[in-house]
Protein backbone atom coordinates (compact mmCIF):
# COMPACT_ATOMS: atom_id res chain seq x y z
CA UNK A 1 0.00 0.00 0.00
CA UNK A 2 1.43 3.32 -1.03
CA UNK A 3 1.62 5.97 1.65
CA UNK A 4 2.43 9.61 1.32
CA UNK A 5 5.81 11.07 2.17
CA UNK A 6 5.73 14.12 4.45
CA UNK A 7 7.43 17.26 3.15
CA UNK A 8 9.40 17.95 6.29
CA UNK A 9 11.87 20.08 4.36
CA UNK A 10 9.16 22.76 4.17
CA UNK A 11 7.71 23.02 7.66
CA UNK A 12 4.74 25.18 8.44
CA UNK A 13 3.07 25.33 5.02
CA UNK A 14 -0.50 24.46 4.28
CA UNK A 15 -3.61 26.09 2.87
CA UNK A 16 -6.53 25.92 0.46
CA UNK A 17 -6.82 29.25 -1.25
CA UNK A 18 -3.45 29.48 -2.98
CA UNK A 19 -1.99 26.14 -2.00
CA UNK A 20 1.12 26.66 0.09
CA UNK A 21 0.71 29.54 2.48
CA UNK A 22 3.22 30.38 5.16
CA UNK A 23 1.79 29.77 8.59
CA UNK A 24 3.78 32.61 9.98
CA UNK A 25 2.56 36.02 8.78
CA UNK A 26 2.47 39.50 10.21
CA UNK A 27 4.45 40.01 13.38
CA UNK A 28 6.47 36.82 13.19
CA UNK A 29 9.98 36.19 14.40
CA UNK A 30 12.50 33.85 12.83
CA UNK A 31 12.76 30.31 14.13
CA UNK A 32 14.44 30.41 17.52
CA UNK A 33 16.83 27.85 18.95
CA UNK A 34 14.00 26.33 20.98
CA UNK A 35 11.96 26.19 17.79
CA UNK A 36 14.70 24.22 16.05
CA UNK A 37 14.80 21.75 18.94
CA UNK A 38 11.01 21.34 18.74
CA UNK A 39 11.18 20.82 15.00
CA UNK A 40 13.89 18.17 15.42
CA UNK A 41 11.79 16.28 17.97
CA UNK A 42 8.74 16.37 15.70
CA UNK A 43 10.83 15.04 12.81
CA UNK A 44 11.92 12.18 15.05
CA UNK A 45 8.29 11.36 15.83
CA UNK A 46 7.47 11.42 12.11
CA UNK A 47 10.38 9.11 11.34
CA UNK A 48 9.24 6.61 13.98
CA UNK A 49 5.67 6.72 12.67
CA UNK A 50 6.82 6.23 9.08
CA UNK A 51 9.09 3.31 10.01
CA UNK A 52 6.33 1.44 11.86
CA UNK A 53 2.72 2.06 10.89
CA UNK A 54 1.51 -0.04 13.83
CA UNK A 55 3.52 1.83 16.46
CA UNK A 56 1.52 3.27 19.37
CA UNK A 57 2.86 6.44 21.00
CA UNK A 58 2.52 6.23 24.77
CA UNK A 59 3.91 9.58 25.88
CA UNK A 60 3.84 12.71 23.70
CA UNK A 61 2.34 15.40 25.95
CA UNK A 62 5.83 16.47 27.06
CA UNK A 63 6.37 17.98 23.61
CA UNK A 64 3.90 20.68 24.65
CA UNK A 65 6.27 22.69 26.82
CA UNK A 66 7.29 26.29 27.40
CA UNK A 67 9.85 26.30 24.59
CA UNK A 68 7.50 24.80 21.98
CA UNK A 69 4.67 27.11 23.00
CA UNK A 70 7.03 30.07 22.72
CA UNK A 71 7.75 29.00 19.14
CA UNK A 72 4.02 28.78 18.47
CA UNK A 73 3.57 32.27 19.92
CA UNK A 74 5.99 33.77 17.40
CA UNK A 75 4.29 31.89 14.54
CA UNK A 76 0.77 33.12 15.29
CA UNK A 77 -0.58 36.09 13.37
CA UNK A 78 -1.19 39.03 15.67
CA UNK A 79 -3.85 40.49 13.36
CA UNK A 80 -6.36 37.68 13.74
CA UNK A 81 -9.76 38.12 15.40
CA UNK A 82 -9.93 37.88 19.19
CA UNK A 83 -11.63 35.22 21.28
CA UNK A 84 -14.16 35.86 24.03
CA UNK A 85 -11.42 36.89 26.51
CA UNK A 86 -10.35 39.79 24.26
CA UNK A 87 -6.63 39.01 24.67
CA UNK A 88 -4.47 39.68 21.61
CA UNK A 89 -0.91 38.71 20.77
CA UNK A 90 0.61 42.03 21.82
CA UNK A 91 -0.95 42.03 25.30
CA UNK A 92 -0.15 38.36 25.88
CA UNK A 93 3.45 38.92 24.78
CA UNK A 94 4.11 41.73 27.26
CA UNK A 95 4.63 39.12 29.99
CA UNK A 96 5.27 36.16 27.73
CA UNK A 97 7.57 34.17 30.03
CA UNK A 98 5.29 34.61 33.00
CA UNK A 99 2.18 33.73 31.00
CA UNK A 100 3.76 30.60 29.50
CA UNK A 101 5.06 29.46 32.89
CA UNK A 102 1.59 29.88 34.33
CA UNK A 103 0.06 27.96 31.44
CA UNK A 104 2.51 25.09 31.79
CA UNK A 105 1.96 24.97 35.55
CA UNK A 106 -1.76 24.51 34.96
CA UNK A 107 -1.20 21.92 32.22
CA UNK A 108 1.11 19.81 34.39
CA UNK A 109 -1.48 19.88 37.19
CA UNK A 110 -4.23 19.02 34.65
CA UNK A 111 -5.87 22.31 35.64
CA UNK A 112 -5.86 23.87 32.17
CA UNK A 113 -9.39 24.09 30.76
CA UNK A 114 -9.90 25.49 27.23
CA UNK A 115 -12.37 28.36 27.00
CA UNK A 116 -15.49 28.40 24.82
CA UNK A 117 -15.05 29.23 21.15
CA UNK A 118 -16.66 32.38 19.80
CA UNK A 119 -18.68 31.44 16.74
CA UNK A 120 -19.23 33.81 13.82
CA UNK A 121 -21.03 33.31 10.52
CA UNK A 122 -19.29 34.15 7.24
CA UNK A 123 -20.86 34.06 3.75
CA UNK A 124 -20.27 31.13 1.42
CA UNK A 125 -18.81 31.80 -2.02
CA UNK A 126 -21.27 31.27 -4.83
CA UNK A 127 -24.23 30.78 -2.47
CA UNK A 128 -26.06 34.08 -1.82
CA UNK A 129 -27.51 34.20 1.67
CA UNK A 130 -25.76 30.99 2.77
CA UNK A 131 -23.21 31.11 5.60
CA UNK A 132 -20.79 28.79 7.34
CA UNK A 133 -19.69 28.82 10.95
CA UNK A 134 -16.18 29.87 11.93
CA UNK A 135 -14.79 29.47 15.45
CA UNK A 136 -12.42 31.94 17.12
CA UNK A 137 -10.56 30.60 20.16
CA UNK A 138 -8.90 32.51 23.01
CA UNK A 139 -5.27 33.38 22.31
CA UNK A 140 -3.90 31.03 24.96
CA UNK A 141 -6.01 28.19 23.56
CA UNK A 142 -4.63 28.93 20.10
CA UNK A 143 -1.11 28.27 21.40
CA UNK A 144 -2.05 24.87 22.82
CA UNK A 145 -4.09 23.94 19.76
CA UNK A 146 -1.24 24.85 17.43
CA UNK A 147 1.28 22.70 19.28
CA UNK A 148 -1.21 19.85 19.57
CA UNK A 149 -1.75 20.11 15.82
CA UNK A 150 2.01 19.77 15.26
CA UNK A 151 2.23 16.67 17.45
CA UNK A 152 -0.75 14.98 15.78
CA UNK A 153 0.50 15.93 12.33
CA UNK A 154 3.95 14.48 12.94
CA UNK A 155 2.35 11.15 13.91
CA UNK A 156 -0.32 10.92 11.23
CA UNK A 157 1.25 12.64 8.21
CA UNK A 158 3.33 9.54 7.26
CA UNK A 159 0.16 7.41 7.51
CA UNK A 160 -2.04 9.46 5.20
CA UNK A 161 -2.56 8.20 1.65
CA UNK A 162 -1.43 9.87 -1.56
CA UNK A 163 -5.05 10.59 -2.50
CA UNK A 164 -5.46 13.07 0.40
CA UNK A 165 -4.46 16.69 -0.23
CA UNK A 166 -6.34 19.00 2.13
CA UNK A 167 -4.54 20.84 4.95
CA UNK A 168 -1.32 18.88 4.53
CA UNK A 169 2.23 20.28 4.43
CA UNK A 170 3.62 20.66 0.94
CA UNK A 171 0.26 19.94 -0.73
CA UNK A 172 -2.20 22.30 -2.33
CA UNK A 173 -5.42 22.58 -4.31
CA UNK A 174 -3.37 22.71 -7.50
CA UNK A 175 -1.73 19.39 -6.60
CA UNK A 176 -5.15 17.78 -6.15
CA UNK A 177 -6.47 19.21 -9.43
CA UNK A 178 -3.31 18.12 -11.26
CA UNK A 179 -3.50 14.56 -9.87
CA UNK A 180 -7.17 14.21 -10.76
CA UNK A 181 -6.72 15.53 -14.29
CA UNK A 182 -3.66 13.31 -14.84
CA UNK A 183 -5.62 10.20 -13.85
CA UNK A 184 -8.62 11.08 -16.02
CA UNK A 185 -6.36 11.83 -18.97
CA UNK A 186 -4.26 8.66 -18.69
CA UNK A 187 -7.01 6.13 -17.87
CA UNK A 188 -10.35 5.16 -19.31
CA UNK A 189 -13.08 6.23 -16.89
CA UNK A 190 -16.76 5.60 -17.49
CA UNK A 191 -18.20 7.34 -14.43
CA UNK A 192 -17.07 9.88 -11.88
CA UNK A 193 -18.76 10.03 -8.48
CA UNK A 194 -19.02 13.66 -7.39
CA UNK A 195 -19.48 13.24 -3.62
CA UNK A 196 -21.06 15.96 -1.50
CA UNK A 197 -20.94 15.57 2.29
CA UNK A 198 -23.49 17.42 4.42
CA UNK A 199 -21.81 19.52 7.12
CA UNK A 200 -18.76 17.25 7.43
CA UNK A 201 -16.86 19.32 10.03
CA UNK A 202 -20.00 19.79 12.12
CA UNK A 203 -20.88 16.07 12.07
CA UNK A 204 -17.62 14.53 13.29
CA UNK A 205 -18.38 12.48 16.40
CA UNK A 206 -16.14 13.32 19.36
CA UNK A 207 -16.34 9.78 20.67
CA UNK A 208 -15.47 8.22 17.31
CA UNK A 209 -12.51 10.51 16.59
CA UNK A 210 -11.07 9.90 20.07
CA UNK A 211 -11.40 6.14 19.58
CA UNK A 212 -9.57 6.44 16.27
CA UNK A 213 -6.75 8.49 17.85
CA UNK A 214 -6.42 5.95 20.68
CA UNK A 215 -5.27 3.40 18.11
CA UNK A 216 -2.08 5.43 17.61
CA UNK A 217 -1.76 7.45 20.83
CA UNK A 218 -2.26 6.03 24.31
CA UNK A 219 -1.06 9.08 26.25
CA UNK A 220 -3.96 9.63 28.71
CA UNK A 221 -3.11 13.28 29.38
CA UNK A 222 -3.11 14.25 25.71
CA UNK A 223 -6.36 12.38 25.14
CA UNK A 224 -7.90 14.09 28.16
CA UNK A 225 -6.98 17.52 26.87
CA UNK A 226 -8.44 16.64 23.47
CA UNK A 227 -11.65 15.63 25.23
CA UNK A 228 -11.70 18.93 27.14
CA UNK A 229 -11.22 20.82 23.90
CA UNK A 230 -14.28 19.10 22.44
CA UNK A 231 -16.32 19.87 25.54
CA UNK A 232 -15.39 23.57 25.63
CA UNK A 233 -18.47 24.43 23.58
CA UNK A 234 -19.25 27.38 21.34
CA UNK A 235 -20.59 30.81 22.27
CA UNK A 236 -23.30 32.01 19.86
CA UNK A 237 -24.95 35.38 20.56
CA UNK A 238 -24.00 35.12 24.23
CA UNK A 239 -25.42 31.60 24.62
CA UNK A 240 -23.11 28.65 25.34
CA UNK A 241 -23.82 25.57 23.23
CA UNK A 242 -22.40 22.13 24.05
CA UNK A 243 -22.44 19.24 21.59
CA UNK A 244 -21.07 15.71 21.26
CA UNK A 245 -20.22 16.15 17.60
CA UNK A 246 -18.46 18.61 15.36
CA UNK A 247 -15.01 20.24 15.22
CA UNK A 248 -15.08 24.01 14.91
CA UNK A 249 -13.71 25.32 11.63
CA UNK A 250 -11.08 27.89 12.42
CA UNK A 251 -9.70 25.98 15.39
CA UNK A 252 -5.99 25.18 15.29
CA UNK A 253 -6.70 21.45 15.55
CA UNK A 254 -9.75 21.12 13.29
CA UNK A 255 -7.81 20.49 10.01
CA UNK A 256 -5.73 17.59 11.37
CA UNK A 257 -8.67 16.10 13.30
CA UNK A 258 -10.84 16.23 10.17
CA UNK A 259 -8.08 14.53 8.17
CA UNK A 260 -7.56 11.82 10.80
CA UNK A 261 -11.29 11.07 10.82
CA UNK A 262 -11.58 11.04 7.02
CA UNK A 263 -8.46 8.88 6.73
CA UNK A 264 -10.00 6.18 8.91
CA UNK A 265 -13.60 6.43 7.71
CA UNK A 266 -13.11 7.06 3.97
CA UNK A 267 -9.52 6.73 2.72
CA UNK A 268 -8.65 3.43 4.40
CA UNK A 269 -12.04 1.97 3.47
CA UNK A 270 -11.59 2.90 -0.19
CA UNK A 271 -8.05 1.52 -0.36
CA UNK A 272 -8.53 -1.71 1.59
CA UNK A 273 -12.16 -2.67 1.03
CA UNK A 274 -13.66 -0.95 -2.00
CA UNK A 275 -10.85 -1.54 -4.47
CA UNK A 276 -10.71 -5.24 -3.56
CA UNK A 277 -14.39 -5.68 -4.47
CA UNK A 278 -14.41 -3.70 -7.72
CA UNK A 279 -13.96 -5.10 -11.21
CA UNK A 280 -12.17 -2.11 -12.69
CA UNK A 281 -9.74 0.59 -11.61
CA UNK A 282 -10.90 2.99 -8.88
CA UNK A 283 -9.18 6.27 -7.99
CA UNK A 284 -10.23 8.70 -5.28
CA UNK A 285 -8.98 12.27 -4.83
CA UNK A 286 -9.93 14.05 -1.61
CA UNK A 287 -9.31 17.58 -0.42
CA UNK A 288 -10.74 17.81 3.12
CA UNK A 289 -14.45 17.09 2.55
CA UNK A 290 -14.34 17.58 -1.25
CA UNK A 291 -14.28 14.08 -2.76
CA UNK A 292 -14.20 12.74 -6.31
CA UNK A 293 -14.09 9.00 -7.12
CA UNK A 294 -13.15 7.91 -10.66
CA UNK A 295 -14.45 4.48 -11.72
CA UNK A 296 -13.45 2.50 -14.78
CA UNK A 297 -16.90 0.89 -14.95
CA UNK A 298 -20.29 2.39 -14.24
CA UNK A 299 -21.51 -0.68 -12.32
CA UNK A 300 -18.67 -0.22 -9.83
CA UNK A 301 -19.63 3.45 -9.41
CA UNK A 302 -23.24 2.55 -8.61
CA UNK A 303 -22.18 0.01 -5.98
CA UNK A 304 -19.64 2.40 -4.42
CA UNK A 305 -22.19 5.18 -4.11
CA UNK A 306 -24.64 2.91 -2.30
CA UNK A 307 -21.97 1.44 -0.02
CA UNK A 308 -20.43 4.85 0.74
CA UNK A 309 -23.75 6.17 2.03
CA UNK A 310 -23.99 3.26 4.47
CA UNK A 311 -20.34 3.62 5.50
CA UNK A 312 -20.77 7.32 6.30
CA UNK A 313 -23.98 6.69 8.26
CA UNK A 314 -22.08 4.24 10.45
CA UNK A 315 -19.95 7.17 11.68
CA UNK A 316 -22.79 9.73 11.95
CA UNK A 317 -21.87 11.34 8.63
CA UNK A 318 -24.36 12.01 5.86
CA UNK A 319 -24.00 12.12 2.11
CA UNK A 320 -26.12 14.73 0.38
CA UNK A 321 -28.00 12.46 -2.04
CA UNK A 322 -29.43 15.37 -4.02
CA UNK A 323 -25.99 16.80 -4.79
CA UNK A 324 -23.97 13.56 -4.97
CA UNK A 325 -24.15 12.41 -8.57
CA UNK A 326 -22.81 9.86 -11.04
CA UNK A 327 -21.20 11.83 -13.87
CA UNK A 328 -20.74 10.29 -17.32
CA UNK A 329 -17.13 11.01 -18.24
CA UNK A 330 -16.10 8.40 -20.81
CA UNK A 331 -13.54 9.37 -23.44
CA UNK A 332 -14.52 6.32 -25.47
CA UNK A 333 -18.13 7.45 -25.65
CA UNK A 334 -17.04 11.02 -26.43
CA UNK A 335 -15.11 9.79 -29.48
CA UNK A 336 -18.30 8.09 -30.67
CA UNK A 337 -20.14 11.38 -30.52
CA UNK A 338 -22.02 10.70 -27.27
CA UNK A 339 -22.20 13.87 -25.17
CA UNK A 340 -20.55 13.56 -21.76
CA UNK A 341 -21.16 15.50 -18.55
CA UNK A 342 -19.06 17.83 -16.41
CA UNK A 343 -18.31 18.11 -12.69
CA UNK A 344 -16.80 20.69 -10.34
CA UNK A 345 -13.86 20.21 -7.99
CA UNK A 346 -12.12 22.90 -5.93
CA UNK A 347 -13.52 25.76 -7.99
CA UNK A 348 -12.72 24.18 -11.39
CA UNK A 349 -15.05 22.52 -13.90
CA UNK A 350 -13.70 19.33 -15.49
CA UNK A 351 -14.90 18.55 -18.99
CA UNK A 352 -13.87 16.63 -22.13
CA UNK A 353 -12.62 18.72 -25.02
CA UNK A 354 -10.61 18.49 -28.21
CA UNK A 355 -6.87 19.00 -28.51
CA UNK A 356 -5.21 20.81 -31.41
CA UNK A 357 -4.73 17.45 -33.10
CA UNK A 358 -8.40 16.60 -32.65
CA UNK A 359 -7.93 13.98 -29.94
CA UNK A 360 -9.97 13.76 -26.74
CA UNK A 361 -8.45 15.72 -23.87
CA UNK A 362 -9.48 16.34 -20.25
CA UNK A 363 -9.68 20.09 -19.68
CA UNK A 364 -10.48 22.38 -16.76
CA UNK A 365 -11.92 25.86 -16.51
CA UNK A 366 -13.14 28.21 -13.80
CA UNK A 367 -16.38 27.02 -12.25
CA UNK A 368 -19.27 29.16 -13.54
CA UNK A 369 -20.78 29.73 -10.09
CA UNK A 370 -17.47 30.89 -8.64
CA UNK A 371 -16.83 33.10 -11.68
CA UNK A 372 -20.19 34.87 -11.45
CA UNK A 373 -19.97 35.17 -7.66
CA UNK A 374 -16.56 36.87 -7.83
CA UNK A 375 -17.74 39.33 -10.47
CA UNK A 376 -20.83 40.16 -8.43
CA UNK A 377 -18.74 40.79 -5.33
CA UNK A 378 -16.29 42.92 -7.32
CA UNK A 379 -19.16 44.99 -8.68
CA UNK A 380 -20.63 45.54 -5.21
CA UNK A 381 -17.20 46.40 -3.79
CA UNK A 382 -16.37 48.92 -6.54
CA UNK A 383 -19.76 50.58 -6.16
CA UNK A 384 -19.42 50.90 -2.38
CA UNK A 385 -15.79 52.01 -2.26
CA UNK A 386 -15.56 54.48 -5.17
CA UNK A 387 -16.05 57.67 -3.12
CA UNK A 388 -14.58 56.52 0.20
CA UNK A 389 -10.85 56.06 -0.39
CA UNK A 390 -8.28 57.60 -2.77
CA UNK A 391 -8.05 56.30 -6.32
CA UNK A 392 -4.50 55.05 -5.87
CA UNK A 393 -5.54 52.89 -2.92
CA UNK A 394 -8.58 51.55 -4.80
CA UNK A 395 -6.42 50.43 -7.70
CA UNK A 396 -3.85 48.88 -5.37
CA UNK A 397 -6.56 46.79 -3.69
CA UNK A 398 -8.07 45.85 -7.05
CA UNK A 399 -4.68 44.77 -8.39
CA UNK A 400 -4.15 42.56 -5.33
CA UNK A 401 -7.55 40.91 -5.77
CA UNK A 402 -7.00 40.26 -9.48
CA UNK A 403 -3.50 38.92 -8.83
CA UNK A 404 -4.87 36.46 -6.29
CA UNK A 405 -7.50 35.24 -8.75
CA UNK A 406 -4.93 34.74 -11.50
CA UNK A 407 -2.51 32.92 -9.21
CA UNK A 408 -5.20 30.36 -8.34
CA UNK A 409 -7.11 30.01 -11.61
CA UNK A 410 -4.22 30.63 -14.00
CA UNK A 411 -3.58 26.99 -14.93
CA UNK A 412 -3.45 25.05 -18.20
CA UNK A 413 -6.55 25.22 -20.42
CA UNK A 414 -8.00 28.11 -18.38
CA UNK A 415 -6.32 31.07 -20.07
CA UNK A 416 -9.51 32.23 -21.80
CA UNK A 417 -11.54 32.35 -18.56
CA UNK A 418 -8.74 34.24 -16.79
CA UNK A 419 -8.56 36.84 -19.56
CA UNK A 420 -12.35 37.21 -19.55
CA UNK A 421 -12.24 37.78 -15.80
CA UNK A 422 -9.58 40.51 -16.12
CA UNK A 423 -11.55 42.17 -18.92
CA UNK A 424 -14.79 42.19 -16.92
CA UNK A 425 -13.06 43.48 -13.79
CA UNK A 426 -11.57 46.28 -15.89
CA UNK A 427 -15.01 47.25 -17.19
CA UNK A 428 -16.48 47.15 -13.68
CA UNK A 429 -13.80 49.53 -12.39
CA UNK A 430 -14.25 51.96 -15.28
CA UNK A 431 -18.01 51.81 -14.89
CA UNK A 432 -17.99 52.88 -11.25
CA UNK A 433 -14.92 55.07 -11.12
CA UNK A 434 -15.84 56.91 -14.34
CA UNK A 435 -12.78 59.14 -14.32
CA UNK A 436 -11.86 61.72 -16.91
CA UNK A 437 -8.14 61.54 -16.21
CA UNK A 438 -7.75 58.34 -18.19
CA UNK A 439 -4.03 58.61 -18.80
CA UNK A 440 -3.39 59.04 -15.08
CA UNK A 441 -5.51 55.96 -14.38
CA UNK A 442 -3.56 53.89 -16.89
CA UNK A 443 -0.27 54.79 -15.25
CA UNK A 444 -1.63 53.81 -11.84
CA UNK A 445 -3.10 50.50 -12.95
CA UNK A 446 -0.23 49.01 -14.94
CA UNK A 447 0.63 45.93 -12.94
CA UNK A 448 2.51 42.70 -13.39
CA UNK A 449 0.14 39.90 -12.43
CA UNK A 450 2.24 37.12 -10.91
CA UNK A 451 1.22 33.69 -12.03
CA UNK A 452 -0.44 34.85 -15.28
CA UNK A 453 -0.27 31.93 -17.76
CA UNK A 454 1.69 34.00 -20.27
CA UNK A 455 3.25 36.40 -17.73
CA UNK A 456 2.10 39.46 -19.68
CA UNK A 457 2.01 43.04 -18.56
CA UNK A 458 -1.66 43.61 -17.89
CA UNK A 459 -3.00 47.15 -18.14
CA UNK A 460 -6.42 48.64 -17.78
CA UNK A 461 -7.06 50.21 -21.23
CA UNK A 462 -7.95 53.83 -21.82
Amino acid sequence: MRRSTPSWGKPGTWGRTLGKQALSKGNVMKLTESGKVTETKLKRIAALSAANFDMVFTHVIHHINKESLQTCFHELDGKKALGIDGVDKASYGKNLDENLQNLMKRMRAMAYIPGPVRQVEIPKDGKPGATRSLGISNFEDKLVQRMMHKVLESIYEPLFHENSYGFRPGRSCHDAVKALRAHLDANEVETVIDVDLSNYFGSISHIDVLEIIKKKISDPRLLRYLSRMFKAGTLVDGELTLSEEGVVQGSGCSPILANIFAHEVIDEWIEKTVKAHCTGRVKMVRYADDIVICCQYNRDAERIKTALSKRLAKFSLRMNKDKTSLVKFSKRQWRRGVKQETFDFLGFTFYLGKSRKGTCLVKVKTCGKRFRSKLQKANEWARAIRNRIPLKQIMKIAATKVRGHVQYYGISFNLEMVEIFIDKITKILFKWLNLSRVNYLCRLTTIIIAGHPQKKLVTFPS
